[in-house]
């Protein structure tokens, strides 16, 4: 005998759906880009690379804005697949909670700490 749940059926858990797995593939695919983007820019330069030239390379304006459009998706890519870590495999609340508070913390502490070191360049 087979049960039928039809439209009743309840999803729970890491909120589950198009949305997260989109997110995180466009994350990917924008973050995968940046990579080529600055890995050309470092292959097609001359002479040596010390500060001056990593420096010059994040000098522009664009590349800033396109650097911190990076960093939020990859803030947003990482939490994405914490928090559905933590959603499948800790099961105490309480834990979970305490884990998802401090990881909420350290990436927004990560995140300052990235803008402010893009922005002094």
């Amino acid at each position: 005998m087979s049960v039928n749940f039809g439209t009743k059926r309840i999803v729970v858990g890491a909120h589950y759906g198009l949305r997260d797995w989109l997110g995180q593939r466009i994350t990917a695919g924008l973050m995968a880009l940046f990579t080529l983007l600055v890995l050309a820019q470092v292959v097609f330069t001359s002479g040596p690379i010390g500060y001056d030239t990593w420096a010059g390379i994040f000098a522009a304006q664009w590349m800033k804005v396109l650097t911190f459009v990076v960093i939020v998706a990859l803030l947003y890519h990482v939490w994405v697949g914490v928090r559905d870590i933590f959603m499948d495999y800790v099961k105490p609340v309480a834990l979970r909670l305490v884990l998802q508070i401090f990881s909420i913390v350290w990436l927004v502490g990560c995140a300052g700490w990235a803008i402010q070191v893009l922005w002094r360049l």
